[in-house]
């Protein structure tokens, strides 16, 4: 079979219309070019004039062509100058000839700048020709098939490295592109089975504590009115978290199957981060929180209410849990070139540089979250994201320790109308 010179033709014509837009240019170069001559010619015509322009002349031209043209200059005291222009031509016309033949030459050789232009080509028309051959392995080459099989049987899923080798050069894009997605595979594996070891530890601490509780209720908490009362506190306290845990766990995986369904309309943003505001005050008296609404612009993006309204509420909680009584907790919205954002900023205890890459997987929390009194299961964050990513949003996070951190939500302009 002949083989087919895939660049030919498209080097052909990125040649031709090349030709043609250099030739409209040098026609448009040279009009130009003219037009400026004749204004030339013009004020060549008026300096010869004594004393110069005058206000009041009076010209006109005569002649049917352009050699035989001539320009008439009649001045204010009514005397005539004739100029023949084939004078003033005689004096640019051995130019503007040698110009023409340079762009006549120009023109000429542009015509051959397709082989230049194949050369260029020629590392994609490599890559196509590569992806071909690779394309075209035949499916009856019983020996590269049997090579591929057998590397692709000896790979064992629990390996901690996954990588499939034939040995065939043939084989070797095959092979980049079966390692890159068994890897991806592997990837999604542990993380799959680390959410399933930490949803299973979260669950079992209330667990725990709710089989302690009912334990001592058996042995004592019947007659002692004081452990009974503790009791039922421990029991509900841990119910509720359980109940939480396993609603976060549930919209979690929801998600990743693709089953929350988002109801988007228009949301007023501001409208949102004020009714979170006013709900935060209400329940939670020991922190102060302020609210800056921007005072023009239009804070209306396509959303969903309820989720939106729960991200804000996600990232005021996380503030409040960790800042110290009495601290500011500002809540804001933003409309600034075009985009629209809310920011969360609080003056509490911070994220380290480390954390602040993790705070978004699941079940993730700092060292000084864990050791504080703060409780949460670590899903918060992660909820948050799935509902700003579903929007298209994108968080940015700017934390130090003892200064506060600053969660800056922004929404791509297509959802702002």
């Amino acid at each position: 079979m002949n083989e087919i010179k895939k660049t030919t033709s498209i080097a052909r014509r990125i040649n031709t219309d090349f030709w043609f837009k250099r030739l409209g240019s040098t026609i448009g170069f040279d009009i130009i070019l003219i037009v400026l001559i004749g204004f030339a010619y013009i004020w060549w015509c008026h300096d010869q004039i004594p004393g110069g322009y005058q206000y009041g002349e009076v010209w006109s031209f005569t002649g049917n062509s352009i050699m035989d043209m001539v320009y008439h200059i009649t001045s204010v005291n009514g005397k005539v100058y004739s100029f023949a222009a084939n004078e003033f031509i005689s004096y640019v016309l051995p130019p503007f000839v040698v110009l023409l033949i340079l762009e006549l030459f120009n023109l000429f050789f542009a015509l051959f700048h397709t082989g230049e232009i194949r050369r260029k080509l020629k590392p994609l028309n490599d890559l196509a020709e590569r992806a071909e051959q690779l394309s075209s392995i035949p499916l009856d080459n019983a020996e590269q098939l049997a090579h591929l099989e057998q590397a692709i049987s000896k790979v064992s899923p629990d390996s901690k490295e996954i990588k499939v080798k034939t040995g065939d050069k043939d084989l070797q894009s095959i092979e980049v592109a079966l390692n890159n997605l068994l890897f991806r595979m592997q990837e999604t594996q542990k993380q799959q089975a680390r959410f399933i070891s930490d949803a299973s530890h979260e669950l079992r601490t209330p667990i725990s504590v709710i089989q302690g509780y009912v334990n001592m209720l058996d042995r004592w908490g019947k007659e002692d009115e004081t452990v009974l009362n503790e009791s039922i506190e421990a029991l509900k306290h841990e119910s509720d978290h359980m109940k939480e845990l396993i609603e976060q766990l549930l919209f979690l995986a929801r998600g990743d199957s693709g089953r929350n369904t988002l109801r988007k309309v228009e949301v007023n943003l501001a409208d949102v981060m004020q009714e979170v505001w006013e709900e935060s005050i209400m329940i939670d008296e020991k922190h102060v929180y302020e609210l800056k609404l921007p005072q023009e612009g239009n804070a209306t993006i396509q959303g969903d209410i309820a989720m939106m309204k729960q991200s804000i509420r996600i990232f005021v909680q996380n503030a409040a849990k960790y800042s110290n009584d009495g601290d500011t907790i500002t809540l804001a919205v933003k409309c600034e070139d075009g985009k629209i954002s809310y920011m969360i900023q609080d003056e509490g205890i911070g994220i380290m540089e480390s954390d602040v890459l993790h705070i978004f997987e699941r079940f993730y929390r700092s060292d000084q979250a864990r050791s504080g009194e703060t409780g949460g299961s670590g899903l918060g964050l992660s909820i948050a994201k799935w509902i700003i990513d579903a929007h298209d949003g994108v968080i940015d996070v700017l934390s130090r320790p003892e200064f506060g951190t600053r969660f800056t939500v922004t929404f791509n302009k297509k959802y702002i109308k």
